[in-house]
């Protein structure tokens, strides 16, 4: 048996141990910004469709019920102008970061077959690839490839970690691109209520699609949209035969959403207004950060969108993190998400107010 150290990269959270100690040593204590986990409340309208799910005796199914297929559905076509889609295009999954993992292997890929992923990327996407046995080029132009052809290209927008929102044109082109060669497309669309500068758009959209979903998977968590990480809910949906094919292999490997979770999930899709409250919260928060990073000397890029400040101070990534952990910050080094990563940093706004205010005096002094 190979050993793990030689089948992926470093667990990245690992080497930010000696920053963190170091930001934990503040007399004022450590305003962690390096996950971007939430910390509010869960909405009452989850916690109360939970509860009343929580006499389950039996075994859920891989499918889920119609019900919050068609919640899934409702709110696609509600939220984002996505229309035709059917209950049986939808598959919940165990959160986003389980399906993406998984996916070249429940797909079939392996050696021989090539996944491309954006140049600043969330790491599950290699690490799935490569568990899978896949080779990965990490680009964003299709013409970087030449002649060769991927069995699956990565899109996410809002993008972790810059933030940055892809545009229609630009989304319309690789699914163009895609479909001409038969790859298939995964959008990574979990941040898609979280946009502050500009108008995300879903790779379901008519305006990118065609109104036709072949060669198109679009991948959807509700950890950030209801603070339902903790539930691990979330959900694929698209080409019909993908979605049919991976049900049938979830099925044999067990992959099922607890029954109360995936009543709690029906219920937070069909309900908007904790959402539109969240993101007054998040607005403030990220407002007050953003000026005190800048007036700290940091330049904010992208950052258009998603729940992050992507920043540079023209400098290596880890110097950044030392600097700010001597201020009882942390941050996430840009180099985890790729080379291109390397002078920049990533800073969360999901903290409390209370600490978000803390990082905001130490960064205006």
């Amino acid at each position: 048996m190979g050993q793990v150290s030689t089948r992926f990269p470093d667990f990245p959270w690992d080497t930010l141990a000696a920053a963190k100690a170091r930001a934990a040593e503040h007399p004022d204590g450590l305003v962690d910004l390096s996950i971007g986990t939430p910390v509010d409340p869960t909405p009452a309208v989850a916690r109360e469709a939970l509860t009343a799910a929580a006499d389950a005796p039996g075994y859920p199914t891989v499918f889920g019920p119609e019900s919050l297929r068609q919640a899934a559905v409702d709110w696609l076509d509600r939220r984002f102008g996505v229309h035709g889609l059917s209950p049986s295009q939808v598959l919940p999954t165990v959160g986003s970061k389980e399906f993406i993992a998984n996916l070249p292997t429940q797909l079939g890929l392996g050696a021989g077959d090539l996944v491309v992923v954006p140049e600043l990327a969330y790491p599950t996407y290699e690490v799935g690839a490569r568990y899978a046995g896949c080779e990965v080029i990490a680009t964003d132009s299709t013409l970087s490839l030449g002649p060769r052809v991927p069995a699956l290209v990565y899109l996410n927008s809002p993008a972790n970690p810059s933030g940055q929102i892809l545009g229609r044109d630009h989304l319309r082109k690789v699914v163009d691109w895609a479909r001409e060669r038969g790859a298939l497309v995964v959008s990574d669309e979990c941040y898609l209520e979280f946009a502050w500068e500009d108008t995300p758009c879903s790779v379901l959209h008519p305006d990118i699609c065609g109104g036709s979903f072949d060669g198109i998977l679009a991948v959807h968590s509700l950890s950030k949209r209801s603070n339902l990480a903790g539930y691990r809910d979330a959900f694929v949906t698209g080409d019909q035969s993908l979605i049919t094919e991976l049900l049938e292999v979830r099925k044999h490997l067990g992959f099922m959403l607890p029954t109360p979770v995936q009543a709690a999930m029906a219920a937070a899709l069909g309900d908007d207004s904790h959402v539109d409250a969240q993101r007054t919260i998040y607005a403030a928060r990220r407002h007050a950060l953003r000026q005190a990073f800048e007036s700290a000397g940091f330049t904010v890029e992208h950052s258009e969108g998603a729940l992050y400040l992507w920043m540079t101070r023209g400098e290596p990534c880890r110097d950044t993190i030392d600097w700010l952990a001597e201020w009882g910050i942390l941050a996430a080094p840009g180099d985890f998400y790729g080379a291109a990563g390397s002078q920049h940093v990533r800073a969360a706004f999901t903290a409390t107010d209370e600490r978000v205010a803390a990082a905001v005096a130490r960064l205006t002094i």
